[in-house]
């Protein structure tokens, strides 16, 4: 089965889902299926930050919960609060749980998520792999889970990157890549796949391959009028590495004012910010 309820949500827009939600709410004829939606309901509610009543909405969805696919989206959504509210170690329980049911209702989406989040919640390397990978297993066996590959390899791949293993970094995001050209209307997430690959390329020592990537990336973000300073950024890196210092230094300064704007930690990273001023001649 595919998930249902998942075309009822915009995350860009949580006031458009909650209405949406509540609309499908209303429609409902069961009790396991208002309990569904509910869960969903308590999800919105937690990406306000309103825990309390993401809580709230999980015990009044239980209360109606009798299939499996409602007791495993209460056990995901109760999770996901939990870990949004800091409290990730008491989620991994509750995600493990949600992976098991879904599975047993053959809820595949369902069961991919909730791969997605143990690894997340997971305490180290092995257990994020662990999980990440079998729900890369799952979203590969079953059409209703595929929308999660491309997201799940992309995890996969800066878990192996971060951890300084970047010839499997870059095989995974070579594979996430592929997943997202599959997609051809998510030109974002291309481009951002797109520019994965090219970050470790250039880690690795192979700038010449990395920055036609890249200036691609650039190029597109700036043409759909979203200039992204993690391109410029990258592209800076990869021009300075091939020794074209004055095309480094314009996407230097490019990149700065970009990233000050949408990424709070890259104010407070000292040898970032040091980094891309020597690249901007500052």
């Amino acid at each position: 089965m595919t998930d249902r309820l998942r075309a009822l949500w915009d995350f860009s827009d949580l006031d458009v889902t909650d209405h949406r939600l509540r609309d499908q709410l209303a429609a409902e004829t069961t009790a396991d299926r208002r309990a569904e939606v509910l869960t969903q309901l308590a999800r919105t509610s937690g990406l306000r930050d309103d825990f309390e009543g993401g809580a709230a909405l999980i015990l009044e969805a239980e209360a109606l919960a009798t299939s499996g696919v409602a007791r495993s989206r209460i056990d995901l959504e109760r999770g996901r609060l939990l870990r949004s509210s800091g409290r990730s170690k008491e989620a991994l329980p509750l995600f493990e749980s949600a992976f098991t049911g879904a599975l047993g209702s053959a809820e595949y989406f369902i069961a991919a998520d909730a791969a997605h989040m143990a690894a997340l919640v997971s305490s180290d390397h092995d257990g994020f792999v662990s999980w990440t990978i079998q729900g890369i297993e799952l979203a590969d066996t079953h059409p209703e889970a595929r929308s999660w590959l491309g997201p799940l390899l992309n995890n996969l791949g800066w878990e192996y990157f971060d951890s300084g293993d970047l010839e499997a970094a870059l095989d995974a995001f070579h594979k996430a890549l592929e997943c997202r050209l599959a997609e051809p209307d998510n030109e974002s997430a291309i481009e951002v796949a797109r520019y994965a690959v090219a970050k470790t390329l250039r880690t690795l020592g192979r700038p010449g391959e990395a920055v036609p990537l890249l200036e691609g990336s650039v190029a597109w973000a700036d043409t759909a009028g979203q200039p992204d300073g993690w391109f410029h950024e990258e592209l800076a890196e990869g021009y300075a590495a091939l020794g074209r210092d004055a095309e480094a230094g314009v996407q230097a300064r490019l990149a700065q004012p970009l990233l000050t704007d949408a990424d709070p930690a890259f104010a407070k990273d000292p040898e970032r910010l040091a980094r891309l001023n020597l690249l901007a001649g500052l």
